[in-house]
């Protein structure tokens, strides 16, 4: 069972890297995987946003994700350096 605690930890670790870059790996179930870089944009009490751009010639897209995505490891964010 997951506690109120827990997904506040989460959350409260989430407001702390926005607006910097992460590296996001997405388990899609099936072994099957996706990696991709972007930049947490904003943070709701909910779900977060964060702005992928592949190549410069694309345009940017936003992605949701809700903070119990990461504690059930179906997202792992990782700090770029």
């Amino acid at each position: 069972m997951m506690k109120q605690n827990d997904v506040n930890n989460v959350r409260n670790a989430v407001m702390n890297q926005t607006g910097k870059r992460v590296k996001i790996r997405i388990n899609r179930g099936r072994h099957k995987i996706d990696v991709t870089e972007g930049i947490i944009s904003e943070t709701y009490p909910s779900i977060f946003l964060i702005k992928i751009q592949e190549t410069k010639d694309m345009p940017v897209r936003t992605v949701s994700y809700s903070y119990t995505d990461i504690l059930t490891k179906d997202v792992e964010l990782i700090l770029c350096s």
